[in-house]
């Protein structure tokens, strides 16, 4: 059973800082998100409209679990991610709903949110999911990189269309045995 999992308002290491999202974080991540490449393996693809992205930005904010990621040596706010989906019963947890700067895209970064959200989950998680639209190669392959194993196939509501998804589980164990010894 999973207990007392907390969000906690900051995570960081020497590359980023995960701060809770706020409201006044919604413009410079809009500047992030404005971009069409950024959503173009997304289902919702058009996610780079303004009134598209409020939706999915008023969305983060309630969720209480949303982050803003910050580039730790200059400040610049680089995308979001989020935990989700809290399952006490079968002590799992979410992560997703991320997004970078495109200049962000393939080094270290990702991983390296990853290595927090994960580290700090499996304090209290068992298993860490990870859900995956069908069509974002570039996603599937980050979550496999982590050791994630891609359990099952469904269909997810994406803005009043119906868009097939993967999800991918990875387990503590797996997690802490892949990372001994190793600094993201």
């Amino acid at each position: 059973m999973m207990a007392g999992f907390n969000i906690p308002a900051e995570l960081r290491n020497d590359k980023l800082r995960l701060s809770l999202l706020k409201e006044g974080d919604f413009d410079l991540l809009y500047q992030v998100a404005a971009d069409p490449l950024v959503w173009e393996q997304h289902p919702c693809k058009d996610r780079y409209k303004e009134e598209v992205f409020r939706l999915f930005f008023e969305e983060a904010l309630r969720s209480a679990s949303a982050y803003a990621i910050f580039n730790a040596h200059t400040g610049e706010l680089i995308g979001s991610t989020r935990f989700y989906d809290l399952d006490k019963e079968h002590a799992q947890v979410a992560i997703g709903y991320t997004f970078f700067a495109r200049k962000y895209w393939g080094g270290v970064y990702n991983g390296a949110v990853k290595r927090l959200m994960l580290d700090h989950a499996f304090r209290f998680a068992d298993e860490v999911l990870f859900h995956v639209g069908a069509d974002n190669i570039r996603s599937q392959k980050a979550v496999l990189r982590l050791g994630a194993e891609k359990t099952k196939e469904f269909e997810r509501d994406a803005n009043g269309t119906k868009t097939s998804h993967y999800e991918y589980c990875l387990g503590k164990e797996a997690w802490l045995n892949r990372t001994a010894g190793i600094t993201i």
